[in-house]
Formats: C-alpha cells, structure tokens, sequence
C-alpha cells in the first residue's frame, strides 16, 4: 500500500530539477536583465518598464489560483500536475523568445508589444511552473525526502542560474557583434530551447505518488477557506512575498550597479590581477566584472544549498530559514558601504551574503509543501495546487513590485539610458541594490519567528498523515 512515504531516487530527483533549470534559464534572465534590455536596448523609459513589469506580473500572479484550481481537478493517466509540465514546454520557449525580440514598431508600438508578449509569457509560465512547484509535494510523503528534493532541485536551479549569469551578457555580445537587438533574441532562443528539452526530461522521470483522499468532494470555496485560517500559509506567502521583491529588486539593478557606481578603472586592475583580461581580452571589463561578480556568487548560493539539508536536519528548517536570511540582509547592509573603487570586497560580500541565502533556497519550497501538509492534517481536505498557487501568488507579485520598485527608483533618482549619470541616480541604484531590499529580509525573518511548524511538529504531521492514507 502506497502511503507516500517514499524515499526517492537519484534519477528521480535529478529529473525533477531539471525542470528547474529549464525555468531558471529564462527567469534569471529576466531578474537580472530585462529592466536593462527594455530600457537600453529595447528603448522604453525605466518608469514605463518598471510600470509593465508590474502590471504584467500582478497579472501573472492574479492567474496563479486559477492554475492551482485546474490543476487540482485535473484527472489523467500522468497526474494531475505532470501534463501541465510537457504540454506548456514549447509555447515556454517560443513566447520567451518574443518577449526578448525588439520589433521595428513606433515608441508606442513597442509598448503594446512588450505588454502583449511579456503578458503572455508569464501565464504561460504560471501554466508551467505551479505545477511542477506542486509536484514536490505529492512526489513523497516523507519530510526529509522533501527536504533532499529540494536541494537537488535548486542545485540545478542555481547552476542553471549561474550558467545565465556568467555567461548571458557575454554571448549577447557574441551573438549580437554589437547589435544587442540581435545579441538578446538569439541568446534567448537556445535557452528556450534548451528548456524545452529539459521540461520534457521533467516529464518523463517523475511520479506522483500522493493522492487525496477518493472521497474528498471538489469544493473551490472551503479551499479557499481553508486557506484563509492556515497561519502558516499567511506567513509563508508574506514571507515569500518580500523575498522574491528583494530578489527581483536587487536583480534588476546589479547591471546599473556595475555600469554606473562602480569605478571602471578599479575593475580592470582587479580583473587584470587575476589574469582574466589576458584569457578574455576582447571582453568588455565591465561585462567579465559582472559575470565574475555574478558568477562567484551563484557557485557560493550552490555550496549554501549543499548544506542545507544537514542544517534543517539537525536544527529545524524555521530556524535555519531565520538565520541565514538574518544573515543575508546583514550583509546586504556591508555591501551597500562598499565604495566605487572597492569591485574586490563588493565580490566578496557578494560570494558570503549569496552562501547566507543559498543555505535558505530548498527550505522555502520544501515548507510550502509542510504547509499543504498542514491543511490537510487540520482540515481532513488535500489541495496541494491551491495552497502551491497561493503562495507562488506572493512569488510572482513580490517580482512583480521588486521589478516596479527598481524601476520607479531609478526614475525618481533621475537615471537617464545610456549617458552618463547624475551622482543622485548613482546613489539611487546604489540603495536599490543594498538596504532597500536588506529592509525586505530583515521584515521576512521577524514574520518566522510566528511559523509554527517545528521539528516537532513535522513529525507528527507525517506520521499522522500516513496513518490515515492507509485507510483509502
């Protein structure tokens, strides 16, 4: 008898963080250089981009129950989660692809383009991602596997990430031989392409396993119900909420970052002195900075989630959640005290406040699914899409201010594309890649300290569960 207490093979896990890495090959793209691509290359104004970013990700996100809605009541020979994940693969590539394309259209007609296309690429990814998100929860019952396939899935997802943040801007140099129009689409396009093959590895190594209960009547308000006197899902939805604003907000300014605060001069010599203007010397100093930068960074996120699983074993997964975001936000403060000249330390602050936070990654998705968890311990009802989906609500709306936030900053500071800057944008883009977003961990680490699923509790939420899949 199947009562979701499984452990999982390698094979298994390995295949579902692949998916991940699909997804990650566009959306770390997206964090990191969308506000730059339609401010630079695509020619909008930062507050219209931060503007669309927000409303097109708001939208994203208002579709997000939709999708944990129908993927709760799908029924077939796959799953209810899994067919979501082959049959949005391709249309993931090809709207990634448009969304990164700059038509020849008029200023306005740029605009409906990249609200139209950006739109669309984000209910698609809603449509793909929220499944997958909530496979992780009915792949095993068992608390500690979750934890382990977590791990390996942001293992893959931060390698996808660092491969994009190594190596995007240089190959849309490549590519585009001095047309970043050209550089951005072609780049874009063998990622999308590699993920589609990836979704569809997703597919077919995984397996659901957790089933609800045959009797359970479909019933879309007592779930949204249930939610609504779920404490632990309030805090994890806050929580992820003002993460992923400290992510997209600090992501989309890193590129002015470098472009602007940082002293040119200062990372040629540091570059120079490691010897990587020699291996690359056709590179542009500031584009090795930033993938070095970048680059230390994802490789110190990867031996955070390493340690993950060993950590939330040993001392709970709150706990550790607790101090390596108080950690993290800590360092965010030091690294907004570096100054220009100071490319060296900022990269190290980076590498240490990127292991702080990487030792969290697994740890909020594999709560999310203590959370569905918990509903269904307290409410006898399984609704692992609507309880996934609700929270990603706060993953994509959080994104969606972040992006908006480091739009609107750079406008209120006065940033203007491609000249140089006044030193109030350049302060500007200095606060919105430090203490704004330290300001969103230090909130999510007081919000922890109410999550009541302990240890203790994890225990008696598995066993009790398993004991009564037993009886269907």
């Amino acid at each position: 008898m199947d009562t979701g207490i499984k452990k999982l093979s390698v094979k298994e896990k390995v295949g579902y963080g692949l998916g991940d890495s699909a997804a990650n090959f566009i959306f770390q793209t997206m964090i990191i250089l969308q506000l730059s691509f339609y401010t630079d290359t695509f020619g909008i104004t930062a507050s219209a981009a931060g503007t669309l970013l927000l409303v097109a990700r708001l939208w994203d996100a208002i579709t997000d129950p939709v999708i944990g809605v129908l993927s709760d009541r799908t029924k077939s020979r796959w799953g209810k989660f899994r067919p979501w994940i082959i049959f949005t693969a391709v249309p993931f590539g090809v709207f990634a692809y448009l969304a990164f394309s700059t038509p020849d259209f008029s200023y306005q007609g740029k605009l409906i383009y990249a609200y139209i296309t950006y739109m669309i690429f984000m209910f698609i990814y809603s449509a793909n991602n929220l499944p997958y998100s909530a496979l992780s929860g009915v792949m095993t019952g068992d608390m500690a596997e979750r934890t382990s396939l977590s791990s390996y899935r942001f293992i893959f997802a931060i390698s996808a990430s660092f491969i994009v943040q190594v190596f995007a801007l240089p190959l849309v140099e490549l590519f585009g031989k001095g047309d970043d129009a050209t550089g951005f689409r072609l780049t874009i396009g063998l990622l999308g392409l590699i993920s589609i093959v990836f979704f569809t590895i997703t597919f077919f190594t995984t397996k659901e396993r957790i089933k609800p209960d045959p009797n359970q009547q479909t019933n879309l308000k007592q779930d949204l119900k249930d939610l609504t006197r779920n404490i632990p899902w309030i805090i994890m939805f806050a929580v992820t909420l003002l993460v992923f604003i400290n992510l997209s907000m600090r992501g989309s300014v890193l590129l002015f970052y470098f472009r602007y605060y940082l002293d040119y001069q200062s990372v040629s010599q540091s570059l120079e002195s490691l010897g990587l203007l020699k291996i690359f010397p056709k590179m542009d100093p500031i584009t090795l900075g930033f993938s070095v930068f970048n680059g230390g960074g994802q490789a110190a996120t990867i031996i955070g989630i390493i340690f993950s699983k060993s950590f939330a074993t040993r001392f709970g997964k709150r706990n550790v959640f607790i101090g390596g975001m108080g950690i993290a936000a800590l360092l965010l403060i030091v690294f907004g005290m570096m100054p220009p000249e100071g490319f060296a330390l900022a990269s190290l602050v980076q590498i240490l406040q990127s292991f702080a936070w990487g030792i969290t990654v697994p740890l909020l998705w594999a709560m999310m699914a203590d959370v569905a968890d918990f509903s269904e311990w307290k409410n006898h009802r399984r609704a692992t899409g609507v309880v996934f989906s609700a929270i990603v609500f706060g993953l994509k709306a959080g994104l969606g201010f972040g992006g908006a936030l480091a739009g609107y900053f750079l406008s209120i500071y006065g940033y203007v594309a491609n000249v140089p800057q006044s030193a109030e944008a350049i302060e500007g883009i200095r606060l919105t890649a430090s203490i704004y977003p330290a300001i969103c961990f230090f909130l999510g680490v007081g919000l922890l300290f109410f999550y009541k699923i302990d240890k203790k509790m994890e225990y008696t939420l598995e066993k009790e569960l398993a004991e009564r899949r037993k009886k269907y």
